[in-house]
Order: structure tokens, then C-alpha cells, then sequence
């Protein structure tokens, strides 16, 4: 039972849903058994292919033949054979080397700071500058991945240059990387969350129905073979700020690796295949006529790099794993990755249309519309005209409904549909599409003055951030930043009042709609059930959007974009979840490995350069990768096996080592935090603690007697101004310590003759140990004000001796109980402040029942007070919205 303050017991903070409707509290029931089966919560039932040979390996695993092994043999050092960094000749010379080239400023700032008198001979460096390291790199060490060639593509009687490397050895490079070897997949899975398999799961790529029914096909004339889903992904990008020189990387991973890997650029789990010319062919006057010289040249670089996927995905390549295991690996083109303008330069569709399927261009703003997936053999038979002649192939694309395009890449591929890889992109079509124009949408219907009003207004929070300029404003808003707006816009658009006094509840259906989809199509792990949620989360936007018609804001929705949102559930149960194929991910790669490099150029004949610094670069990420693992013992590890992943890290709660405050006083608590009763609720925690597990409460008048006779035998307490979630390594794939969240409790202080008020966060907090995370009854929010300990001397003064105190306290605030059921059209759970008597109750905790924070938005009315303040609003208003955007766990929580 919760610590009370002598006022009321813990069923004021229990809600008993007797005002609420009782259908919607089992709606909501029913929906965290959804979440719960989704994340694994309740098992995972793990069907293997029926054919066990499947990812075999051919030949018996030697730890002699392994990635780390292998490489060691080329290294050869006769003097010294205990030198773990050669050919380096001590480990200060490699670290330089290192330095140098991950971490380290140009050639020139290098090769200036060993030209220093004594620098070089100090550290005992066999190299004096930039080029005789870099000599030393591309003779000594081995080549980790294969190396750049430069050949001529032409195309209408014109030669282009195209940098790419071999793609086979590209992929033996991920296949066989020591770091990747047991976290491989090598065949594909069923996950269901039940013993009678009726909720499937989907996650990780092997889990989707795409990888099972290739692997069948593929068994028909080649059994026993494993399968290498090859993901590709181009996208041009720009280098330089001012000089518009742009740059076009093909970027190639592996969907064996799981994605928690693949999601991580440091991991190296993506490889730069190629550069791509960049040419505008401004010498073509015809629009149409360059277009289609533009499309063809593509087609004609990217055939030329990926023609050797043809015989390895039909018969198969044998190739080694990072543990020295060899199998029989076909090499299979999956998905495509990029954004709008790259998927119909890659399908050859006409703009405006779907590159997936053939719906018109009119009906994409429909959710009725009947649509098919584009038939890749009648577009094939199309392709073979070109034999034909020019217009009849001209005739015949048009008929296929996709432009005149020359061999593209995918013709030939085998087990290949261009049109069903594909892939949805959360960062193009929803942040940067969809979201984009919905925020236009709601400053022209809300008013942007009012909009940016109530965003500077906001309470803070760790995941919030504040636009104290509003956000009408912004130019050139990034996806990281729409993403920031996604959390609180829903709240802030509650009770404004619409032209015409047209009822807000449909924009608030549609606005919810459009957001509960994109944050179910981020979810890590989908089951057959959450899929049904986001047809439903999309059908909610589409029989709400007509408020926008009605507004005059909008005329129709044939929106592309609003279109490819009908594909996420289908995709999503090919190849597994949207963070498998996510552009962002890419949209990184493009920092270190197109911009990086360019900068580490003269910016003459610059991908020559461009090249050769990425393979050294990669050369020296190699073989950091066998010093560790020399150093670490030559360890082997165990296989990894994939499950469901979890809606959040892993957590664990961090409290500093030593208090902020080492003495605050009874009266600093009261004026500068804000807590208020702070002496008398800490007097009713320790009767509390002191009666234990005593079956009968104690009567509010009994414990206020009690409470009185407390005589602390102190008057100061040291304070801590923050408490800290941080992400664990669980002995997976994700390693780090990074912080997930945050609440504080600072005081008011002045600055100079500044005044800076009290941050005092919101939180979600345990009722008792036995509260299950998805029935809110277990819980309630609460302001911390004050989070303290107890001096340890003091402790046998007031408890005894069996009574364990926690370390860390903190004095809460509350507020009501969570209602039954969130309300009807904004979906958010509605609250106000816990008052008895005309005083706000309060009570102290144990800092381990505070979970996590939380996020309360304004209940602001038809306009926002211009006297609320970000610092201030928490004092000021009175009821309040619970945030359910701030983050996916949260969302998976409370909608």
C-alpha cells in the first residue's frame, strides 16, 4: 500500500471506473493484451523450416578457419612474434595510427604535427608523416573489404564514370565479419505469441513470409541452400554547403544480420558499393529526353554492378561465416530503400502513380480503392519489346504503365519483383510527407499564432523538446524535428476553436489517426493483431479527413504518400518490420561516407580520393577489430538467438553517487522546491514503516497523533536534483549506457537578479510491488518536488532494526486516478490535481516505485492564458492531458 499523508488512503489514487463507460475500459484491456502479445510478453512459439537443411552448413566448423584466424595468418611479423599490432610497432604507434585515421584532422594537420621537432621520435613512430602511414596501411595490412574499381558506362553515345566494387566480395565481407558471426541468420522462422499459433509475430526479416516462401522456391532445384536477402539503397546527396557538388552512394547490407545491428552505422553493418555518376546531362535541351537519359544511365551503372547476382542467386556461391562455417549461399536481391523520387527512377513509374501497385493516380487519396500489385511479367514482356523497335517499345512500357527504360537493373534478377521490394519509408512519406502537411493543415484550421502560443507553453520534459519560437515558423524542418512536434501536437490542438464553430472532434479523430499510425508502424515487433490496429489507426484518418475539405484547406487527398501507407501492412509481413529498410539509416551513412570523405579531398578528381580514404579507413576498422580480439583472448563466442523485441531498451534506474545538496533545510524544501508539507508527510512515512505489514490501518485522527510525536533528530537532508534511466547492455546485440530519461526536482534560485524557477517534473509511479505495467489501477502520476535521503545515523533513531529503509526518497504531489478509459476523440486520459481539504495531497515514495516520467499537456481551453509560462503552467492550470506520444513505450501504454 502507497504511504498515505494521513488524508485518505490509497483508494483515492485507484480509480473504480464507476463514471466511465465500462466498454471502453475493456477496449483499452483488450488492447494492452494486444501490446503485450506483440512484445513477447506472453511467449514466443519459434517454428522452425520444415527442411532442416536449410542453412547448413557444407563443411564442419573449424575454429582454424575462422574470420579473426584467417586474417592473423596474413599478418607476419619474424622478429617479433608477441606483437599483437603489427605492423605497427607497438601499441602507441597503432593507437596514433588510429587516431589518425578515425578520429584524426586532415593529412596535412598530421603530417604538420609529427613534423614538430622531437614528436615523432618520442613516440617511437616509424612513420614521419601522413603518406608514409598511409604506405604502411595499403602495403602491410590486409585487405578487410574489397577495393574500388573505376570503369565506363556509356549511354546515347556518351561515357560515364561509375566507382563500385565487387558485389560478391562485398557481401563475403558482412557474411564473413567476425563481429557479425553469431548474431547470423542463415533460414527463415515462424514466431507466434501463442501455443496454438494464431497470433503470428513479425520482426526481425527472417520472421516475415517473404525470406519462407523464396527459401520454398528455392528448394525446388536447390535444396539445402541458404538464402542472403541483398537490401539496396541509392540515394544522391550533396557534399558541400555552397559549391552544390553532390555525391550518389549505393549503400548494400545483409538481411542475416538482425536489424538491432543493421540500425547502428558504427557497426558496419552497411558497405559503400558504388558512386554513381552525378551528371545533370544539361547538354540534352529536351526535358523528357534528359529524364529518360538520366533513368537509363542509372539502370545501365547499376546492371553493370549488380550482374554478378545473377549466377550467385540461381546456383550459388559457397561462402564462409565469421566462425569458419562454410554454406551454400544464394545471393537474393529483397528490397530496394530510398525515397519517393528514387523509387520511381528505380520502378520507371510516371510521377504522381504508386511505384508498388496500379492504382490511378486519382483514387491514391482513397481507402476503398481495390489496388494489385503492379505484374512484373507483363512489364517483362513489355522490357523484351525493345527489340522491337522504338515506338512499339515506347507503346508497349505505356501499356505496362512505366516509362521507356533500357534493361533496368532488376530485369534479369533472379527470385526478384522490383515492385513487391519496394519498401516503406518512415522518414520520407511519413515524418517528411504526411506529417509535413499535416502541420500545414493545422495552421491554416487553428491559426499559427494560436498553435505556437500553446507550444511555448509546454511543461519540459527529457523527451520534449520546447520551440520557444513556435513551430509555424520553421523553415526547412528536418524528420528529426517533425518527429519533436509529433509528440506533443495532438495535446495542444485540444478545445481550439475552428472557423465557423465547426466541431473540433473530427479533426481531433483525424489528427489522432494519422499519428497512432505512424507510431504503430514504428513498433519493433508486429503481431497479426497490431497490424489490424494500423488498418484501423488509418482508416480512423480517412473517415475523419473530410474536416479538412470542410475547412477549404484542402480540395482532395491524392497524396502519393497517404497512398503508400496502405502497403505498410503487407510489407510489413514480407520482410518484417520498417526498421529493417529505414532511410534514416542511410541518411547517416551519407555523413561518413560521402560528406567525410569529400571533405578529406582536395576536391580534385575527387572520388579517386574519395575511394582510397574509405579503404583505409576500413583497412584500420578491420584490423581494430583482431587486436580486440586478441586482446580479449581469442574468445569464441555462443550463437545468438533471435526474439521479439522488447517496445523499449532495457532501463535501469541511476541515482548519482553524492547528493547535489548535501544539507537543505526543512524550510528551503517548503519555499524553494515547492514541498509544501514535506515535514509532515515524512512524520506519517516513518509511522508507516514503523507499523510494517500491520493488518489494520490506522484512522486518519490515530495517525495525525502519531505522527505528531515524530521528533526528527535532524533539521537538514541532503538532495538530489535528478533521477536517471539508462539503457543496460543485455547481452544482445545493443551495447551502451546512454540515458533514456529523466525527471527533476530543482529548486527556484536566483541569478543574479534573475529569477529561475523550480523544475519539478511529472511522474508515473507504482502504487505497490504487485502492479502490473498494463493496468493502470497499479499506478498514478505525481509531481516530484523533492528527492532526498535519509542520513544513515538517523535511521536506527527512528525505525527498527528490521524495517528496511530505501535509499532514496522522494516527496510526490498527486493527481487523480487514471479514468477508466481515455476520451472518445483525442484519445488522451484526462487529470487534475488530487486536492482533500483545499490542499494538494501528498505523500513520500521510495525513488524504485517512480517507473519513468511523464508528460502532461494543458488543458488551455478556446485560447492560451498569456500568463502561463513553460516554468509556470504546472502551477497555474489545474487539468491536464496525459502525453501518450512522448516516446512508443508510453504509446504502447496508454492509447
Amino acid at each position: 500500500m502507497l504511504p498515505d499523508d494521513g488524508t485518505f488512503d490509497d483508494t483515492d489514487l485507484r480509480d473504480d471506473g464507476t463514471n466511465d463507460n465500462n466498454d471502453d475500459s475493456e477496449t483499452h484491456n483488450t488492447r494492452q493484451d494486444i501490446e503485450a502479445r506483440a512484445q513477447g510478453q506472453r511467449g514466443c512459439v519459434v517454428v522452425p523450416y520444415p527442411d532442416p537443411r536449410a542453412g547448413q552448413t557444407t563443411s564442419r566448423l573449424s575454429p582454424d578457419q575462422s574470420a579473426n584466424v584467417t586474417y592473423g595468418a596474413q599478418l607476419v611479423d619474424a622478429e617479433n612474434e608477441e606483437n599483437l599490432y603489427y605492423p605497427f610497432a607497438s601499441k602507441i604507434e597503432w593507437e596514433v595510427a588510429r587516431w589518425a585515421k578515425l578520429r584524426g584532422s586532415s593529412s596535412t594537420a598530421f603530417t604538420d604535427l609529427l613534423s614538430i621537432d622531437g614528436v615523432s621520435e618520442r613516440l617511437g613512430l616509424s612513420f614521419k608523416n601522413a603518406n608514409e602511414l598511409n604506405k604502411l596501411i595499403d602495403h602491410e595490412l590486409p585487405t578487410g573489404r574489397p577495393k574500388f574499381k573505376r570503369e565506363q558506362v556509356v549511354v546515347a553515345g556518351e561515357a560515364f564514370d561509375v566507382y563500385y566494387r565487387d558485389i560478391i566480395k562485398c557481401v563475403k565481407s558482412l557474411y564473413g565479419d567476425p563481429d557479425f558471426a553469431r548474431y547470423l541468420t542463415f533460414a527463415p522462422e515462424r514466431h507466434y505469441a501463442d501455443d496454438d499459433e494464431t497470433v503470428r509475430l513479425f520482426h526481425d526479416m527472417h520472421t516475415g513470409k517473404l525470406w519462407w516462401d523464396t527459401q520454398k522456391k528455392l528448394d525446388a532445384h536447390h535444396p539445402g541452400g541458404t538464402i542472403v536477402p541483398i537490401i539496396i539503397s541509392s540515394d544522391k546527396t550533396q557534399v558541400t554547403m555552397f559549391r552544390n557538388k553532390t555525391a550518389y552512394p549505393v549503400y548494400l547490407t545483409i538481411g542475416n544480420i538482425p536489424k538491432e545491428l543493421r540500425r547502428k552505422p558504427s557497426s558496419g553493418s552497411h558497405i559503400l558499393l558504388a558512386y554513381l555518376p552525378t551528371t545533370r546531362l544539361e547538354h540534352i535541351t529536351n526535358k523528357a529526353s534528359r529524364r529518360r537519359a538520366i533513368a537509363n544511365l542509372y539502370h545501365a551503372c547499376l546492371r553493370r554492378v549488380l550482374a554478378p547476382l545473377i549466377p550467385a542467386g540461381t546456383e550459388g556461391i559457397s561462402m564462409r561465416s565469421g566462425d569458419g562455417a562454410r554454406r551454400r549461399c544464394h545471393l537474393i536481391f529483397a528490397s530496394f530503400v530510398g525515397d519517393y523520387p528514387e523509387q520511381l527512377l528505380t520502378t520507371g513509374v510516371k510521377f504522381g502513380e504508386c511505384p508498388k501497385c496500379d492504382v490511378d493516380a486519382k483514387d491514391t487519396g482513397s481507402n476503398t480503392t481495390q489496388f494489385h500489385l503492379r505484374k512484373l511479367s507483363e512489364v517483362l514482356d513489355a522490357l523484351a519489346a525493345f527489340d522491337d523497335g522504338n515506338l512499339a517499345f515506347v507503346r508497349a512500357c505505356a501499356a505496362a504503365g512505366i516509362k521507356p527504360v533500357i534493361h533496368p537493373f532488376w530485369e534479369d534478377l533472379p527470385f526478384a519483383n522490383i515492385f513487391r521490394a519496394i519498401t516503406p519509408d518512415i522518414l520520407h512519406q511519413l515524418y517528411q510527407g504526411l506529417i509535413k502537411h499535416l502541420l500545414a493543415w493545422l495552421s491554416a484550421a487553428c491559426g499559427g499564432a494560436e498553435i505556437d502560443a500553446r507550444c511555448r507553453r509546454l511543461p519540459p520534459n527529457h523527451h520534449i523538446r520546447l520551440f520557444t519560437k513556435g513551430i509555424t515558423c520553421l523553415s526547412r524542418v528536418s524528420g528529426t524535428e517533425h518527429a519533436q512536434i509529433c509528440r506533443f501536437i495532438l495535446g495542444i490542438i485540444i478545445d481550439i476553436r475552428l472557423p465557423n464553430n465547426l466541431n473540433a472532434g473530427r479533426l481531433l479523430r483525424a489528427v489522432r489517426g494519422l499519428l497512432d499510425f505512424l507510431y504503430l508502424a514504428q513498433y519493433p515487433c508486429h503481431s497479426s493483431e497490431t497490424l489490424h490496429s494500423l488498418d484501423e489507426a488509418l482508416d480512423l484518418f480517412h473517415q475523419n479527413k473530410d474536416i479538412f475539405i470542410q475547412l477549404g484547406i484542402r480540395n482532395n487527398f491524392n497524396l502519393p504518400k497517404l497512398h503508400a501507407a496502405r502497403h505498410y501492412h503487407l510489407m510489413i509481413t514480407l520482410f518484417g518490420t520498417t526498421d529493417n529498410y529505414n532511410t534514416e539509416y542511410t541518411e547517416r551513412l551519407h555523413i561518413d561516407l560521402a560528406k567525410d570523405a569529400y571533405r578529406a579531398t582536395n576536391h580534385k578528381d575527387e572520388f579517386i580520393q574519395m575511394t582510397r580514404w574509405l579503404e583505409r579507413k576500413e583497412k584500420i576498422l578491420r584490423h581494430q577489430k583482431f587486436v580486440s580480439w586478441c586482446l580479449a583472448g581469442g574468445h569464441h563466442f555462443e550463437p545468438y538467438h533471435s526474439r521479439p523485441p522488447d517496445m523499449t531498451f532495457r532501463r535501469e534506474q541511476v541515482m548519482t553517487k553524492h547528493p547535489t545538496v548535501k544539507a537543505v533545510s526543512f524550510q528551503k524544501m517548503v519555499e524553494d522546491y515547492g514541498a509544501t508539507h514535506f515535514r509532515e508527510a515524512l512524520a506519517r512515512y516513518i509511522v508507516h514503516k514503523r507499523r510494517g505489514d500491520h493488518s489494520v490501518p490506522l484512522r486518519d485522527r490515530e495517525l495525525d497523533l502519531l505522527a505528531g510525536d515524530i521528533h526528527f533528530p535532524f533539521n537538514r537532508l541532503p538532495v538530489f536534483h535528478k533521477i536517471k534511466w539508462c539503457s543496460i547492455d543485455t547481452g544482445g546485440v545493443t551495447k551502451g549506457h546512454d540515458t533514456l530519461d529523466s525527471v527533476h526536482a530543482k529548486p527556484r534560485q536566483k541569478l543574479g537578479s534573475r529569477l529561475i524557477h523550480r523544475r519539478s517534473d511529472t511522474a508515473f509511479i507504482r502504487l505497490g510491488e504487485d502492479s502490473v505495467i498494463n493496468d493502470l489501477k497499479g499506478f498514478s502520476v505525481g509531481q516530484v518536488r523533492v528527492i532526498f535521503s535519509l542520513p544513515p545515523k538517523s535511521l536506527q533513531l527512528l525505525f527498527p532494526p528490521t524495517v528496511n529503509i530505501p535509499p532514496h526518497l522522494a516527496y510526490i504531489e498527486w493527481f487523480t486516478p487514471f479514468p477508466s478509459a481515455p476520451d472518445r476523440n483525442n484519445g488522451l486520459y484526462k487529470l487534475s490535481r488530487l486536492m482533500r481539504g483545499g490542499d494538494r495531497v501528498s505523500s513520500i515514495v521510495p525513488v524504485g516505485d517512480i517507473m519513468r516520467s511523464i508528460h502532461l499537456i494543458l488543458k488551455f481551453g478556446d485560447s492560451a492564458p498569456r500568463e502561463w509560462t513553460s516554468e509556470t503552467v504546472l502551477e497555474d492550470c489545474n487539468v491536464f492531458w496525459v502525453n501518450s506520444y512522448i516516446d512508443r513505450y508510453n504509446f504502447s501504454i496508454f492509447r
